[in-house]
């Protein structure tokens, strides 16, 4: 072209256009630096909506969009102009056939998706605007052909629209339902925002949602993880009292054949809407054993408590539980969580397997030998943690006597805290000594008859330890007498009596501390024994220490 062909009045105009354009885009990113700018473009932003030019247009959406995103004051003047970005769009959508703006039989997407965020902004939170926009709306969603990509484009931001602004419910369903055909499309990109807006809008048109229950569940039959993990979140967003046993079906299915990255989340999720809407206590348990036998694994560490607290509220279920636990157990042993909430219940309610009589199993008749033998195999394997082990330990004690239990506590305590006395109790007991009425000291202070001033006497060696005693119903006086008939004196005597609490002991001080050898001598005490309650007593100890070497 020549430079006259250019100065000609379509080419300036062309000129002019470009500049418009390329102007209303560089105010986007001056307000977007300087937002204190925006007051200075208004105006001119507000005069570029009556061009016919697309490209002018284009430009002054956009500017208008991002004036009304930085200043509250702003979207309100702009909110005047919603019947003229109506037409505009009216225009658009009822337009011919158009070469220049025409994409996919589609008259300029692009302008339109820019006009339908610019209502979107206009229309939030205020009545007037969304009213003057519903009929558009319900319009541009009729008449869009979704079986291409632009037209997809311009019905997804139409659905956005929809639900962003004070609509009427009537639109709301028709957007719904148009996001249900998207869940339809061959493209996977189009499916997963068609998932991720239901998910926006479950919680406030459920029932609307609830229609595409199917399309959402063969959703996680998709290859695409992303697409897996929308589909599965959605249909737990969609679980209620009415449909939980249908859709759990179809959530546990996913269990067993999901990716290992998704398994957490899909039994943390199973496990809030069996708890929250479960149909029965039965049913609730059935669902969590379920979990457990697929991906127990994968479970929360909080589950195995939940579950215990759960079976034991569930009283008439402990016959069925148990049993099928035990079942659970024998069959496989991998599965910690599961391996320990059949020990707790076989520990727990024992009695109730043996019995073999559940009216909701089948009957299997247990024997002792057969719950131990299980409880040994978890404590044996490799495979059991400690914290299963401790589940195993304590259910094989709780399935003991009574007085085992009470003997295995009472052995852990001597050994802890009496080990230095291992060695004298573990030594070879004495015989039983021969008694006669009245010959035990002690004995005496049970009420027996006796002669006062009669003696016991005990021989070792050559030492001996005389006992006299004189006294009344409840008090007695025992003078002791101890001799050396050895060849070397005994030194460092010391004489000790222990009592139970109800009887009073009062040791005298003793003539002496060493007893001469060849009985040249003797040493004597006086004990002094009160016994108001008269408690029979069966114990006699002598103790006699430091004796010289020679006596050996």
């Amino acid at each position: 072209y020549s430079f006259q062909e250019l100065c000609t009045d379509p080419f300036m105009n062309l000129i002019v256009m470009t500049l418009t354009f390329q102007a209303a885009l560089c105010a986007v990113h001056m307000v977007r630096k300087v937002p204190e700018l925006g007051e200075l473009f208004t105006p001119a932003a507000r005069s570029l909506l009556s061009e016919k030019n697309h490209g002018v247009l284009h430009g002054a959406v956009v500017l208008i969009t991002e004036l009304c995103e930085r200043n509250p004051d702003t979207l309100e003047q702009f909110r005047k102009a919603v019947p003229e970005l109506v037409l505009m769009m009216k225009g658009l959508v009822m337009s011919g056939y158009s070469p220049e703006h025409n994409v996919a039989g589609i008259s300029d997407p692009f302008l339109q998706v820019r006009i339908l965020r610019l209502l979107r902004i206009l229309g939030r939170n205020n009545d007037t605007a969304s009213d003057a926009m519903n009929d558009l709306l319900a319009q541009v969603a009729t008449n869009t052909d979704s079986s291409k990509t632009a037209g997809s484009a311009v019905l997804y931001e139409t659905v956005l629209t929809v639900m962003d602004i004070k609509s009427e419910s009537g639109l709301r369903v028709l957007a719904v339902n148009i996001l249900g055909r998207f869940l339809l499309n061959n493209d996977r990109n189009i499916r997963y925002i068609s998932m991720t807006s239901l998910q926006k809008i479950v919680q406030t048109d459920h029932n609307a949602v609830q229609r595409h229950r199917g399309t959402i569940v063969d959703c996680l039959k998709d290859q695409d993880a992303s697409v897996k993990r929308r589909a599965l979140e959605l249909s737990l967003a969609l679980v209620s009292a009415v449909n939980i046993r249908s859709l759990m079906k179809e959530l546990l299915l996913f269990l067993s054949s999901c990716p290992p990255e998704l398994r957490a989340h899909t039994t943390s999720g199973i496990f809030n809407a069996a708890e929250r809407y479960a149909p029965s206590q039965r049913w609730h348990i059935d669902t969590i054993l379920h979990v457990l036998t697929t991906a127990g694994g994968d479970v929360r560490d909080e589950t195995v408590p939940n579950l215990i607290q759960l079976i034991t509220t569930a009283t008439e279920l402990h016959c069925y539980t148990v049993h099928k636990l035990y079942r659970a157990l024998i069959t496989d042993i991998s599965v910690q969580s599961l391996v320990q909430v059949a020990c707790w219940c076989i520990g727990e309610y024992g009695d109730l397997l043996l019995r073999g009589e559940c009216e909701e199993t089948e009957p299997v008749q247990v024997t002792e030998d057969d719950v131990l033998d299980a409880l040994e195999t978890v404590l044996q394997s490799h495979m059991s943690s400690p914290a299963t082990r401790g589940f195993a330990l304590t259910a094989t004690m709780k399935l003991s006597t009574l007085s085992h239990t009470q003997r295995a506590v009472e052995y852990n305590a001597l050994f802890k805290k009496y080990d230095h006395m291992s060695p004298s109790l573990s030594s070879t007991a004495p015989g039983p000594a021969s008694s006669t009425a009245g010959g035990d000291l002690l004995d005496l202070l049970g009420g027996l008859d006796v002669t006062p001033g009669e003696t016991h006497t005990t021989a070792e060696r050559g030492k001996e330890m005389d006992g006299g005693r004189d006294g009344t119903d409840t008090g007695m006086t025992v003078t002791l007498t101890a001799t050396n008939s050895t060849d070397g004196d005994i030194t460092g005597l010391t004489l000790q009596a222990a009592v139970p609490k109800s009887v009073q002991l009062q040791m005298k001080a003793p003539s002496g501390d060493v007893i001469p050898a060849h009985g040249l001598g003797q040493v004597t005490q006086t004990v002094l024994l009160n016994n108001p309650n008269k408690v029979g007593l069966h114990s006699d100890t002598v103790q006699i220490d430091s004796f010289p070497s020679t006596a050996w």
